[in-house]
C-alpha cells in the first residue's frame, strides 16, 4: 500500500435524541454567534428546526439564518453566507440538511476568514489557511460530508462545478440521527444510495498493491448497502434500516476505508461537469455514468472487476473467463441502480450532446482525469456518448 497520514477530527453523535442532549454543549465551545444554514425549509415543516432552535437558546446563542441552499449549492449563495459571517462576526456555522447544505457551509466557513473570493479555493489549487468552526446536523444519507473536509460548489455563471477541501474544513461535530431522514423522498433516498455506493467504487478501483484489508472494507460497505437498500426504500420510517444506511454513507467517504490506496474519482469529475451545465441530481448523474465508465476502463484491469462480481454480488465464475466475470459484475452494478429506480441515460433529464467538448476539456484541465485509467478528453467524450 502507499504510505499515508490519516487525520479526521470530527466528533460524531449517532442515534436518537443526540441533538437535544448534546448540541447546546457543543455550541458553547465555539462562541455565541451562530449562522444557521439550511435548504428549502423542510426542517421547519417536520420539526427539526424547532429542536435546533431550542438547543441554541439553551446555549444562549445569537442566531442568524441563511436558507435556500440549492441541491447543487451555488457560489452566489455561498457569497451571501460569507457576507453574513463577516458583517456579524459569526463564531460557528451550523449546517442542518444534506450534503449540499454541508458543502455550502464548508465554503462559507472558509470564505469568512479569507480576504479574497472564496471561489479561489475551487477554481485554483489554493487552499484555506483557516476557517470558522463548523457543526452539522445531517438530514440525508449520501455524501459523507458530515465526516470529511471536502465540498463541491457550482459557479452557475461560468458553468463550473468544482470540489475543494482542507484540514480546516472538517466539521468540529456532526449529529447523525436516522429519524431526521425519515421524511426524505424515495427519489432522494435512491440518489443517496447511488452516491454512497459510488463513493466506495471510486476508492475500490485502484491499482495500489497490497490493499487486501482496504478492499475488503470497501466490499463490506457495498454489501451492507445492497442488503438494506430495498428495505429502506419500501419502509422509509424503519429506524433500523435508516440507521444502517446512514452509517454506510458516513463510512463510504470519511477516509477510513481507503487509507493508503489511490482511488479513481473520474466518474465524479465527469458528473460534476454535467451538473455544472444542466443542474441535475448528483446521484442521478453518477448512476448514468458509472457503469459506462466501468466498461470504458475494463481492460485497464479486469481482475478488480471480477473480484467485485464474486465478493460483492456473489456471482460464481463457473466457466466464465475473467473478462466475462468482470462484465457480469458491471451488469450487476447497473441492475442494482435499475432496481432502486435510478436513471440509465442522460435522456432521462432531457440532456443531449450539447457541451460534451466543453465538459471534457474542463474535466481534463490539469491533463488527464482518473487513476484506474488516465482519461483524456477523448475518453471523457466517449464515456459521455455512451451515456446518451
Amino acid at each position: 500500500m502507499n504510505s499515508f497520514a490519516f487525520y479526521n477530527p470530527t466528533r460524531i453523535y449517532y442515534g436518537k435524541g443526540q441533538v437535544e442532549t448534546h448540541l447546546a454543549e457543543e455550541v458553547r465551545h465555539y462562541g455565541k454567534k451562530v449562522l444557521l444554514v439550511y435548504g428549502g425549509g423542510s426542517i421547519k415543516k417536520f420539526g427539526l428546526y424547532d429542536k435546533v432552535m431550542a438547543s441554541l437558546r439553551d446555549a444562549n446563542a445569537e442566531v442568524f439564518e441563511l436558507s435556500g441552499i440549492e441541491p447543487n449549492p451555488r457560489l452566489s449563495t455561498v457569497h451571501k453566507g460569507v457576507a453574513i459571517c463577516k458583517e456579524q462576526g459569526i463564531d460557528l456555522v451550523l449546517a442542518v440538511g444534506g450534503g449540499s447544505v454541508l458543502d455550502a457551509s464548508k465554503a462559507i466557513a472558509a470564505g469568512a476568514l479569507y480576504d479574497g473570493d472564496v471561489w479561489d479555493f475551487y477554481a485554483t489549487r489554493k487552499r484555506p489557511e483557516a476557517a470558522l468552526a463548523l457543526g452539522t446536523i445531517l438530514t440525508l444519507s449520501a455524501t459523507g460530508s458530515e465526516m470529511n473536509s471536502g465540498g463541491v460548489i457550482t459557479n452557475w455563471e461560468t458553468k463550473q462545478k468544482i470540489g475543494s477541501g482542507s484540514v480546516h474544513t472538517f466539521p468540529k461535530f456532526s449529529f447523525c440521527d436516522p429519524e431526521n431522514t425519515f421524511t426524505v423522498s424515495r427519489e432522494q433516498t435512491t440518489y443517496g444510495l447511488v452516491d454512497m455506493f459510488s463513493h466506495v467504487l471510486e476508492s475500490y478501483f485502484s491499482h495500489t498493491p497490497n490493499t487486501d484489508l482496504q478492499e475488503r472494507l470497501c466490499e463490506s460497505v457495498m454489501q451492507t448497502i445492497l442488503a438494506h437498500a430495498d428495505a429502506v426504500l419500501e419502509n422509509p420510517t424503519d429506524y433500523d434500516e435508516r440507521e444502517a444506511i446512514m452509517y454506510c454513507g458516513t463510512m463510504a467517504l470519511n477516509g477510513m476505508i481507503s487509507m493508503g490506496m489511490q482511488g479513481d474519482w473520474a466518474t465524479h469529475a465527469i458528473e460534476h461537469e454535467i451538473s455544472a451545465f444542466h443542474d441535475i441530481p448528483h446521484g442521478g448523474g453518477l448512476a448514468i455514468i458509472f457503469p459506462n465508465w466501468m466498461k470504458h476502463v475494463l481492460d485497464s484491469g479486469t481482475a478488480r472487476f471480477a473480484q467485485l462480481a464474486t465478493r460483492v454480488f456473489g456471482i460464481e465464475q463457473g466457466s466464465k473467463s475473467e473478462r466475462d466475470l468482470a462484465l457480469a459484475g458491471i451488469d450487476a452494478v447497473r441492475a442494482f441502480f435499475d432496481r432502486i429506480g435510478a436513471p440509465r441515460t442522460l435522456a432521462h433529464y432531457g440532456i443531449g450532446r450539447d457541451h460534451f467538448n466543453e465538459m471534457a476539456a474542463h474535466a481534463t484541465r490539469y491533463g488527464t482525469v482518473g487513476q484506474y485509467k488516465k482519461l483524456t478528453a477523448a475518453d471523457v467524450i466517449a464515456i459521455l456518448e455512451a451515456c446518451v
